[in-house]
């Protein structure tokens, strides 16, 4: 799939039943007709409390679609105040004119804390500064008790700012301001990075770097993308459980200067180096290559971005000297990193 196209729909069911209930109960609250509700997401009425049926990505979308409706709120009926419908299309329009990943989420941010008083939303260095911290914490869980809208709100920053650098963003880990919950086999297909339950806030980690990812989205991409929410939100990255993945999500943890050798690798996966290079060697790769491929791909996203020099997409790239970060780049794709640029960006 190309970085620049929509995520695929999954025709298949695959989603659980306990959100038709998580999702209509703000609404219920507010005097709506639940098997209106249902008819309009083309879910049949005797489905409610039947945890065999499962819903397709555009039955909850639907329904999703119907509660904003009838509650005039992107909030669902699920916090104390209102949040108008649009609301995120305008916040999703000002982000796009940021020129980097990081913009965006510090703008988001400005914005939601400026139009709602229900997110403890912001960008913060965790206390040992080697990740960064987006929090995302829905302040009033009261009316949110099976956490379907912080549920929800977590999903649409992690996709859509994905979306908009076209890219999945390795997520480190996504945090839980609550017991793990009853529908814990759901969370492990739709958060990334590690779970993290009773934490202080909502939100998710990252490395500070991928913070530098320019923006490649444009107006008329956007305007797609949100025709097409809440579906283009549920849907599942596709998975892949290939060792080079692990070690490669492993890897995007750590400065790239600085990235564990295949002894320390070895100890994290708990099997042996020999076991770790053999099973790698198998998959046609090697540690190595899985950190040339990393640093290379950075690099390429990086002079994306105009406004960064030379010299700081090498230091940011995990080169102490520019000259040999041009040698390496040269050798990778052919091209030198300034005519690579020019080339990509005529």
């Amino acid at each position: 799939m190309s970085a620049h196209e929509l995520p695929r729909p999954s025709v298949k069911a695959h989603i659980a039943n306990h959100f038709i209930n998580a999702c209509i109960s703000g609404a219920l609250l507010q005097g709506a007709c639940r098997d209106t509700l249902l008819n309009e997401a083309r879910i049949p009425l005797d489905w409610v409390d039947r945890p065999d049926k499962l819903l397709t990505e555009q039955q909850l979308s639907d329904l999703i679609r119907a509660v904003w409706r009838f509650t005039r709120s992107e909030f669902m009926g699920l916090s104390p105040n209102i949040c108008r419908r649009g609301v995120f299309a305008l916040m999703a329009e000002l982000a796009c004119g940021a020129k980097t990943l990081g913009g965006m989420l510090r703008q988001s941010a400005r914005f939601y804390r400026a139009v709602s008083d229900d997110l403890d939303i912001g960008l913060d260095p965790e206390s040992d500064g080697s990740l960064v911290f987006y929090s995302l914490h829905l302040k009033h869980g009261g009316e949110d008790p099976n956490h379907l809208l912080q549920e929800f709100i977590l999903l649409m920053w992690q996709r859509f700012a994905s979306w908009l650098v076209g890219q999945q963003i390795p997520v480190a880990s996504t945090s839980f301001a609550y017991s793990t919950p009853g529908h814990v086999k759901a969370y492990r297909a739709m958060f990334l990075g590690e779970l993290q339950y009773e934490q202080d806030r909502c939100g998710f980690s990252m490395h500070p770097r991928f913070l530098q990812l320019p923006i490649v989205r444009n107006e008329s991409e956007l305007d797609s993308f949100l025709q097409d929410c809440p579906a283009v939100i549920l849907r599942r990255p596709v998975a892949d459980s290939s060792l080079q993945t692990h070690v490669k999500v492993l890897l995007q943890r750590h400065n790239l200067d600085s990235m564990p050798d295949l002894d320390d690798i070895s100890q994290h996966l708990l099997i042996t180096s020999r076991t770790l290079r053999r099973r790698l060697q198998d998959e046609g790769t090697s540690i190595r290559m899985i950190k040339e491929s990393l640093r290379k791909d950075f690099a390429m996203k990086l002079l994306n971005n105009e406004n960064l020099s030379i010299q700081e997409v090498a230091e940011q790239t995990g080169f102490a000297e520019p000259a040999a970060f041009c040698r390496a780049f040269k050798r990778w794709t052919g091209l030198s990193p300034m005519r690579w640029r020019k080339t990509s960006t005529s």
